[in-house]
């Protein structure tokens, strides 16, 4: 295991980061003639920080439509390529050691507790989610999707009192913010689950029912430390200078009668499980957390409390609620019907592939909601990723800094692609991250304004005035420069698949971007320019390719960016019934013959305020 442990480590790297093999590393070889300002992006890696030339930066629109060359353009061969692993035959299945990349395949978000107020970390869990399920989705998977709201608790109960309305009042409005955020966002949830919903609430009590009949469950007395902002009970050993280890206020409960979950017999069973199965928790460094945590000793755990109302009764004792988290957890299985097991999804779809958390709720998930199913004889998810938090300017996000990030704000000022984009491609997926708008307008201005936006463009401006506003009805055969363009674009889902397979999503857009970098090479290689007078036949050649190669990026960049992913195969006339990766084949290419209108803009550029540049 050590060796394997070994292997994994040195093949791997750090999880949650970037990796590439060094004979793969990009190398800038130009000259300092190149270095002009704004012509180059930079991008890290753990081995550093590399330049890579902004290629579509250094051509610009000429009058007619099409391309001339600037002053400054890049010479041919100036760089090394950044290579990406690629298997022959893109259309295989990719599976992972905990998905076979076939079967149903149901994603959940944690549910999102109401009184708080939609945030950049909802927003980010929700966006990794739902490019997840697109991609899935578009592989030609049965996708079920779920995210929805926690409703329950002592600090719902009390926010609803403070506010004069009933608590049943203060979820509903605090569940609309957050299906108000996902719609904003385009997130293509299926499912929308409420912890107040009837279904849910015979769900956590049949749950109940059945640990209590396993004999998991017994009434005792409870006397400990409990926070309340975080809806958990901590030991005196965890606590750092009088507060939770998340910095929130405790409180002293006194004695008062409370059921208990049996956890402590479910400690050595929990860590066969995580040896049995150690893609259990993702990335690495968050299952060493919870080994950590259960190596250290489990306690039974107070699951029920007598000191508020608003929550689901216990079965036969209707002086206790349920803890909030036995409660929250049982979402994932009621949004599937449960208790009934013979349902149509809970039967296709449980145990789920893939939930997602915020790394401050990851015990929660790895550990208590793993030890409750084991308890009823239930199936367990099959992976649990925890993700990072985000940082502003370098500092911690909090409302007493006033640096509270809006995702609706950034949406209004940027725009959905724009904000899923960034959100997705700054971070590796897994790590903390820091945002700052000066970064995400620069980075949107280079890979979708600047890089893809242009090319697109530019592309297909040159077709519609040359063309006569057609895909040419005849073509040369292919050179070998677009026989290797155009196999390069048949690789991209499969190193895509690789990487999605792992929750790599940053490795995922990484890939689609080097692929954009790919075809601008192209066009300063082929020069299509240039061509309309020396070789008009050649032309058309080079224009079909890079007509075919956008279709590629298009379809491969809907999970991500479906609003201007699906905005350019409108314009590159693919129809809607071949968008998915089943289509990414020859069969499919561009239709010669096939009328093209004028191409409009699809990713505008964003200007930088001034008072941000004055922050440099």
């Amino acid at each position: 295991q050590k060796k394997r442990k070994k292997d994994q480590n040195q093949r791997s790297g750090a999880p949650g980061e970037m990796r590439v093999p060094s004979i793969r590393m990009l190398f800038l070889l130009s000259g300092s003639r190149h270095t002009c300002s704004g012509f180059f992006t930079s991008f890290s890696t753990r081995r550093g920080t590399f330049i890579r030339p902004l290629i579509s930066s250094c051509s610009r629109i000429s009058s007619c439509g099409g391309w001339k060359k600037s002053s400054i353009g890049i010479p041919k061969k100036s760089h090394k390529r950044l290579l990406f692993s690629s298997v022959e035959g893109s259309s295989r299945s990719v599976s992972s050691n905990v998905d076979d990349g076939k079967s149903p395949y149901y994603i959940t978000t944690p549910i999102y507790y109401v009184n708080d107020k939609p945030h950049i970390g909802h927003a980010y869990t929700s966006t990794a989610c739902d490019v997840l399920a697109r991609f899935m989705r578009l592989s030609g998977r049965e996708v079920k999707f779920s995210s929805g709201t926690d409703e329950h608790g002592q600090k719902v109960e009390a926010a609803a009192l403070k506010n004069n309305l009933k608590a049943q009042e203060w979820v509903d409005a605090g569940s609309k913010n957050f299906r108000d955020l996902l719609d904003l966002l385009h997130i293509s949830n299926d499912i929308f689950i409420r912890t107040t919903d009837p279904q849910h609430k015979k769900s956590v009590q049949e749950l109940w029912n059945t640990l209590s009949k396993n004999k998991f469950i017994y009434l005792g007395f409870y006397e400990g430390w409990y926070s309340v902002r975080d809806e958990c009970y901590y030991s005196e050993g965890e606590l750092v200078d009088g507060k939770a280890p998340t910095g929130a206020d405790v409180e002293w409960v006194r004695k008062e009668p409370s059921y208990f979950f049996a956890l402590s017999q479910f400690e050595e069973r929990l860590l066969q499980h995580y040896e049995d199965n150690p893609h259990f928790i993702a990335p690495e460094s968050r299952r060493n957390e919870v080994l950590s945590f259960v190596k250290g000793g489990l306690r039974d755990l107070s699951i029920s409390r007598t000191s508020f109302q608003w929550g689901v009764p216990v079965p036969n004792d209707d002086d206790h609620i349920m803890y909030v988290w036995i409660d929250a957890l049982t979402n994932y299985i009621s949004a599937l019907g449960y208790p009934d097991q013979e349902g149509e999804d809970y039967s296709k779809f449980w145990p789920a592939a893939l939930h997602v958390v915020g790394k401050d709720i990851l015990r929660f998930h790895a550990v208590y909601w793993p030890a409750f199913l084991m308890a009823a004889n239930l199936p367990l998810p099959k992976r649990i990723f925890a993700h990072g938090w985000w940082t502003k300017d370098g500092e911690k996000i909090s409302k007493s800094l006033g640096n509270v990030i809006d995702p609706i704000q950034l949406v209004d000022t940027y725009g959905v692609d724009a904000t899923r984009f960034f959100l997705m491609s700054e971070v590796s997926f897994g790590n903390d991250g820091d945002f700052s708008d000066l970064s995400m307008i620069r980075k949107v201005n280079a890979n979708l304004a600047n890089e893809l936006g242009n090319l697109c463009q530019r592309s297909l401006t040159m077709v519609f005035k040359n063309c006569d506003k057609a895909v040419p009805t005849q073509i040369d055969p292919f050179e070998p420069i677009d026989i290797t363009l155009l196999q390069s674009c048949k690789q991209l889902r499969q190193t895509c698949t690789d990487a999605m397979s792992q929750q790599a999503i940053h490795k995922y857009v990484e890939a689609v971007v080097t692929m954009v970098w790919d075809v601008n090479k192209y066009v300063d290689e082929t020069a299509p320019w240039a061509l309309k007078k020396t070789d008009p036949a050649r032309m058309n050649t080079v224009l079909y390719v890079l007509m075919d190669a956008l279709r590629y990026i298009a379809i491969m960049y809907q999970p991500l960016i479906p609003t201007g992913a699906n905005a350019m195969l409108d314009q590159l006339g693919v129809p809607a019934e071949e968008r998915t990766f089943h289509h990414l084949t020859d069969d499919y290419s561009i239709r010669f013959g096939m009328e093209v209108k004028k191409p409009v803009g699809v990713f505008p550029r964003i200007d930088v305020p001034e008072e941000l540049l004055l922050k440099q």
